[in-house]
This record gives C-alpha cells, sequence and structure tokens, in this order.
C-alpha cells in the first residue's frame, strides 16, 4: 500500500505539518512492524495563498497511483484538489478539514476530523457559558474561516446572543495574507464586544499585535483549530493568557504523544512542538490499511468500498492496535477500530459520526493547555 500526504510543509499552516507528517509516518511504520507492505509518498499541500503548489502535488500523487492520498490541512485547498484526487480515483482521507461543504462531497473523500457544525457548536457554547452576550468575529474570507464563523455565531445567537461586528453577509472579513489590521481592530473594538473570536491562519499573530496595541483585554478572545497553536515564540510571555481555543480530537494518550515524537525526532530531526491532528492522521492510515486488509487488495477502490465497515460502521469487535484489528479481520471477523483521535466511525457522508472537540486555554507562556473535550454528532 503507498499512502500519498498532501500536508502542509510551507505555507500559513506549516506549523500543522510536523505532527500530521508524524502521525502519518508512524502509522506507515507499524503497519510493516506487523507484516504488511507500506510506504509512504510525501508532498507539499502548501496553503490557500498560492493555490498551484497543491494542484501540482495532486498531480504528482495521481501521477505515482498512491493508494491512499492524507490531506489536505485546509478545507480550501482540500477543495482545489478534490476534484483531481477523487476522480483518477484515488481515496482522500482528510486529517484535519472541517468545512461544513466537504460533508458527502465524493464516495471517494473521507475525513477523521468531524465538520465545524461539532466545533462551532462547542466553541460557541463555550463563548456563552463563559457569560458573553456580545460578540465580535475577526475571521479571513476563506472556506474554512466562514464557514466556522456561521456556526459560532448561529449558536451564540440561539442562546440569545448578539454578534457585534463581522457577522454573516455583512462584508466585514478580511483576505487571506493580510499582514495589517488597524481598521479592522478599531471597527470590532467600536462595536463594544464582551469577547471576540478570531478565525485566521498566520495572520493571528500580527492580528493579536494589534488587539494588544489597542488594549483589548486578550483573555477574552477565542481561537479554533487553525490557530490555536503554541506561541511562546511569537508573542510577549502572558500576552494570550487566559484565551481559549478548541482544537477538534481527543486529547491523545501521553503514549501515543510520546510515539509521535520519537518518529518526529527521529525522522526529521527534532521534536514536535504540538501535537494538533496528528491522532487524526495516524487513525487516517490505519483505517486505510485496514480497509485493504478487509478487501484484500491495495487499491483505492478496494480501500474505499471497506473504510466504512473497519470504522466500525456495521459493528464489529472492538480493536486499538493496528496489529490486533489486523489479525480479527484476517481470521474472518468484523472489526470496529477505535484508534487515537476517539472519533466514530464513518457515517453516510463519510464523515465521522462524533468526535471530541478539545477545549484549552492559554498559559502565561503562550501555550495552549488542554482542559477539556466535549463530545459531539455530527
Amino acid at each position: 500500500m503507498k499512502v500519498g500526504t498532501i500536508l502542509p510543509v510551507t505555507g500559513t499552516l506549516s506549523y500543522l505539518g510536523p505532527p500530521e507528517v508524524a502521525g502519518v509516518g508512524l502509522a506507515v511504520d507499524d503497519i510493516v512492524a506487523a507484516g504488511y507492505d507500506a510506504c509512504t509518498y510525501f508532498t507539499d499541500s502548501g496553503d490557500s495563498n498560492d493555490m498551484t503548489v497543491s494542484t501540482a502535488s495532486a498531480a504528482d500523487l495521481v501521477a505515482a497511483k498512491v493508494s491512499v492520498a492524507v490531506g489536505a490541512a485546509s478545507s480550501s485547498v482540500t477543495l482545489n484538489v478534490i476534484d483531481q484526487i477523487t476522480s483518477a480515483p484515488i481515496v482522500m482521507i482528510s486529517p484535519a478539514n472541517t468545512a461544513a461543504s466537504l460533508s458527502g462531497y465524493s464516495n471517494f473523500f473521507f475525513r477523521t476530523a468531524p465538520p465545524d457544525t461539532v466545533q462551532g457548536a462547542a466553541l460557541g457554547s463555550q463563548i456563552v457559558s463563559d457569560g458573553a452576550a456580545n460578540v465580535a468575529f475577526l475571521v479571513f474570507n476563506d472556506a474554512y474561516g466562514t464557514g466556522l464563523r456561521d456556526v459560532v455565531q448561529s449558536t451564540v445567537e440561539e442562546a440569545g446572543g448578539k454578534v457585534t461586528y463581522g457577522a454573516t453577509g455583512q462584508g466585514q472579513e478580511f483576505p487571506p495574507g493580510q499582514t495589517t489590521f488597524s481598521s479592522e481592530v478599531t471597527a470590532a473594538l467600536s462595536s463594544k464586544p464582551d469577547a471576540i473570536v478570531v478565525i485566521a491562519f498566520d495572520e493571528t499573530v500580527p492580528l493579536v499585535g494589534e488587539l494588544v496595541s489597542q488594549g483589548w483585554d486578550m483573555s477574552k478572545t477565542y481561537y479554533t483549530d487553525g490557530n490555536t497553536a503554541d506561541y511562546s515564540s511569537d508573542l510577549q510571555p502572558g500576552t494570550l493568557k487566559g484565551a481559549q481555543g478548541t482544537i477538534p480530537g481527543a486529547n491523545a494518550a501521553p503514549e501515543i504523544k510520546a510515539r509521535f515524537n520519537d518518529w518526529h525526532t527521529a525522522v526529521e530531526g527534532g521534536p514536535l512542538s504540538d501535537y494538533a491532528y496528528a491522532a487524526e492522521s495516524y487513525d487516517a492510515t490505519v483505517l486505510a490499511a485496514l480497509a485493504s486488509i478487509k478487501g484484500g487488495a491495495t487499491d483505492p477502490a478496494t480501500i474505499q468500498a471497506n473504510l466504512a465497515a473497519v470504522s466500525g460502521a456495521s459493528g464489529g469487535t472492538e480493536c486499538t492496535v493496528f496489529a490486533e484489528c489486523a489479525k480479527l479481520l484476517e481470521s474472518g471477523e468484523e472489526i470496529h477500530y477505535r484508534g487515537a483521535s476517539g472519533a466514530g466511525p464513518f457515517n453516510s457522508a463519510n464523515d465521522p459520526s462524533s468526535a471530541f472537540i478539545g477545549i484549552y486555554q492559554y498559559d502565561e507562556n503562550n501555550k495552549p493547555i488542554w482542559v477539556q473535550a466535549v463530545e459531539g454528532d455530527a
């Protein structure tokens, strides 16, 4: 089985690349250690600021005739290449895409991260429970950004809250790649919000800088998976203390985190600084391999036909370790793989039927610390 990747090595989401690559790499090592033939074929997804990178990588994956393509991290990037990859046809499994528009997009597209409906509801509920009644959004004009904003807004408004800036249909989004935010922050603060939700990628650091310079209480900001990252080397200590963010996925067990870190240190030459979507990338790769074993072949059509079954969509014996699951399949049993990410079986839209959303709070070093996980249905 040839496992291709289309993950961010360069661009505004490159900080997500290391844990995702480690997840795929470790999974392939586990597959090989269990006695199966597998290899990796890594490519770069880039970001939505330069779609030529992902277009070229998708063509490379098709030419290489990979069995499965793990990626992309950005929903916008996936929307750029999904037709190119799935029409080959090649199975595409994203460990990080959350855009609602991707649900049921193609029979050959799956994801191990939940759609924005789950994360958005969790974040909106957290904001409301913290007592915020007036919420402003600073969001970039991207399928991921606006889609997630819409769900958070709906959750806040259903609870009786009000959006004071950046609401759906107001045209107050900023373009991806923007680097100065004086006018946007001034307008948002003039709307007198109780909380500000920042949905962006690399734009987050200069945006935070502008919020600080204009005197905003940074503990009243909220972030999402695209920017709930470690800013210890980017911002002055204490800048984000008390701020909160969400990242889909369970808080992976220390043992699997250590294995991700060891793999990355050994293969890529350095430790991981965070683990966002490492578990989802690992599970995507393992599920593809188990589907291949169940179907008896490594071609994309066989993997596609068996993915839902091995994820537990039709029941089966629960298992958590690849070698154990593979042995059950070889003996003719149905299985329910319960992976490191905690995601439920694939539903009819090829989304996880349930998933955990982690709630994180920033410490004095501007590092997000896991607080709790909220489970929701897709």
